[in-house]
C-alpha cells in the first residue's frame, strides 16, 4: 500500500479509522525551523470532527505529539515523528458493514486486491487517515512562510448547485473561518449551511467544490516533464478521500477560449521581473511557477456513506439492502478545506527544497 509523498519532504502517514491512533512521519525537513505543538494544532482542530451539525458527530480532541525530530522547539533535521490518538472509537457501529460492501465506498475494492480490509470505519480508506497529511501539511505550511511568505488558503467555492462568490486575490481566512461551511460569500454560506442540514436529516449527503490560492510562489517552481507542478498538485490533491477532479486557472473553462482570448499577456513588473496580466494559467506555465498567484479547485463527490437504505451485496455475492450505520460527514467540503491547504503546502514544499538543489548549481 502507498502511503508516501514527495521527493525531499517526504511523508508517510500511518493508522487506520478505529485503531489505536493516526500519525505521520516527515523525513526532510530543514533544521533549526522553530516547531511547536500549537502550529500543528491550528490545522488539526479545522479538520477535526464534531465542530458543528453539519459534520458527523464523532468526538475526538484530535491532540498531536510530537515523538520525534524537535529539541528545544527546532526541528533537528531527523525525521519528524507525529501521533494523534483515537479516542471515540466505536467499531461496533459497523459490524453490520462486516460482510457487505457500501455502495460507491472503498470496501469492495480493498478486499478485491488485498483479499482483507478493516471494515471498522473503513480502516485507511477513512478520512481520518488525512490527520497525518494535515499535521505535516501544518509544519510544510510553517517552512513556506518564514522562508519565501508564501500563503496558502482554501474555502468552499460551491456545494451541491450553490455557487459562491470568491475574490481569490482578496479572500482571507477570516473571511472563511466566519462561515461553518467555510464558504467566504454569506449570501451563498447561508444557502449551504440549510441545504447540509436538509441532506443531514434526511440521511443523504452532498459534494461539491474547494477552491485554493497560493500566494507569494516564487517563480521557477516544478520539474518538468513529468513532476510537472500542477502534475504533483494535482496528485496530492486527487489522493484525498472523495475528491473526483482537478482544475487549475481556468481549467475546463479554458476550451471555450480561442489562444488569444485565453493567453496572459506579459507585463513589466517590479524589481525586474516580468509580471501577466491576467491569470487563466493559474500561476503554472510549462510545469514551472511563473511568480502569480496559483489558483486551483478540487470536486468532491458526495459522502458514500449514508443513512439512507441502498441496494448492495454480501461477501458471498447475494443481493442485500443496506442502511449504513456509524458517524459520518453529510459534507464532506467544510472539513476538506484544511485537508486542501495541507496537500498544497506539501506539494509546494517539497518543489520548493528541490529548487534550492537546482539554484546551488555553479
Amino acid at each position: 500500500m502507498s502511503s508516501q509523498l514527495g521527493t525531499i519532504f517526504r511523508i508517510a502517514s500511518f493508522g487506520e479509522s478505529h485503531g489505536g491512533g493516526v500519525g505521520v512521519v516527515i523525513d526532510g525537513c530543514p533544521p533549526r525551523l522553530a516547531l511547536a505543538t500549537e502550529d500543528i494544532q491550528r490545522d488539526l482542530e479545522r479538520r477535526r470532527p464534531g465542530q458543528s451539525r453539519l459534520t458527523t458527530p464523532r468526538q475526538e480532541a484530535d491532540r498531536v505529539e510530537i515523538l520525534s525530530g524537535v529539541f528545544e522547539g527546532k526541528t533537528l533535521g531527523s525525521p519528524i515523528a507525529l501521533l494523534v490518538r483515537n479516542e471515540d472509537a466505536r467499531p461496533e457501529a459497523y459490524a453490520e458493514m462486516k460482510d457487505l460492501y457500501r455502495p460507491s465506498h472503498a470496501d469492495y475494492t480493498t478486499e478485491a486486491k488485498y483479499g482483507i480490509r478493516n471494515w471498522q470505519g473503513g480502516g485507511r480508506a477513512s478520512a481520518r487517515e488525512t490527520i497525518g497529511r494535515v499535521a505535516a501539511g501544518a509544519i510544510a505550511r510553517k517552512l513556506l512562510a518564514e522562508v519565501a511568505n508564501v500563503e496558502v488558503l482554501a474555502w468552499v467555492a460551491s456545494v451541491h448547485t450553490l455557487d459562491a462568490k470568491v475574490d481569490p486575490e482578496n479572500v482571507t481566512l477570516a473571511h472563511v473561518e466566519a462561515s461553518p461551511v467555510r464558504c467566504p460569500d454569506p449570501e451563498a454560506s447561508a444557502r449551504m449551511e440549510e441545504a447540509i442540514d436538509a441532506a443531514r436529516r434526511r440521511g443523504d449527503s452532498l459534494g461539491g467544490v474547494v477552491g485554493c490560492v497560493a500566494r507569494n510562489v516564487p517563480p521557477g517552481l516544478g520539474e518538468p516533464v513529468f513532476h510537472k507542478l500542477e502534475a504533483d498538485l494535482a496528485q496530492g490533491l486527487l489522493s484525498l478521500p472523495a475528491s473526483k477532479g482537478f482544475e487549475i486557472g481556468s481549467g475546463f473553462a479554458g476550451t471555450r477560449m480561442t489562444g488569444i482570448e485565453h493567453n496572459d499577456p506579459f507585463v513589466p513588473g517590479p524589481g525586474g521581473r516580468p509580471r501577466t496580466a491576467s491569470n487563466r494559467s493559474g500561476g503554472i506555465q510549462g510545469g514551472i511557477s511563473n511568480g502569480e498567484r496559483i489558483e486551483l479547485r478540487v470536486g468532491f463527490k458526495p459522502t458514500a456513506t449514508i443513512r439512507l437504505e441502498q441496494d448492495t451485496v454480501d461477501r458471498d455475492n447475494q443481493a442485500s439492502r443496506l442502511a449504513a450505520g456509524g458517524r459520518h460527514d453529510p459534507c464532506v467540503l467544510p472539513r476538506a478545506v484544511p485537508m486542501v491547504e495541507a496537500m498544497v503546502c506539501l506539494v509546494l514544499a517539497d518543489h520548493w527544497l528541490r529548487q534550492r538543489a537546482v539554484d546551488a548549481l555553479p
